[in-house]
């Protein structure tokens, strides 16, 4: 009888840690999906300054403008991470045709305000990759444990969700076009 109950209370004890780990995978999984997303709003945040810059020596590229404007808007619309994926994708494709129109214009081009936010777009690429895979490895360590056992035992019956990865780089270049600038 004693040892029933002492494998009961090693099962409990067990039931708790392992609860207690899916929560503190849980954790870090929204802890990098904020640091995806304080990167995308720091991308974000730079755009009115580079639609400002690249507009005083392209005033009349209005649609390139419009579309960047549109794709901005829709992208913060959404917190989803599967369906912001495919905003942000359309944002880096229109931001990628206003970057463009540097080839077009050598005196944007050489502007130190254009070149300077150029570098920061750069380099908040560079975060947002690493943040990136940051959040994907978070969450593939989370759905190792909410998916096999004995983690799937604990997850199921207490409503662990299924956490959304983003597509890897190279999923997202076959659909999207690269946006990732030279300093």
């Amino acid at each position: 009888m004693i040892w029933l109950a002492g494998g009961v209370v090693l099962l409990l004890l067990a039931a708790v840690v392992l609860y207690n780990q899916l929560i503190r995978a849980q954790v870090t999984v929204r802890q990098a999906w904020a640091q995806v997303d304080a990167q995308l709003q720091r991308r974000h945040d730079l755009v009115p300054n580079l639609v400002a810059t690249v507009g005083a020596y392209a005033a009349h590229e209005r649609d390139v403008f419009e579309r960047v404007t549109r794709a901005r808007r829709a992208a913060l619309s959404v917190t989803d991470p599967v369906t912001r994926q495919a905003a942000e994708d359309q944002f880096g494709a229109a931001l990628g045709g206003l970057l463009a129109l540097s080839e077009r214009y050598p005196d944007l081009k050489a502007d130190e305000n254009f070149r300077q936010l150029q570098a920061e777009l750069s380099a908040t690429e560079d975060r947002l990759a690493f943040a990136r895979d940051f959040a994907n490895d978070r969450v593939a360590r989370y759905r190792r444990l909410t998916d096999t056992i004995p983690g799937l035992l604990i997850a199921r019956p207490f409503g662990f969700p299924r956490e959304a990865m983003f597509a890897t780089d190279d999923e997202r270049a076959r659909h999207s076009p690269d946006v990732r600038l030279g300093g």
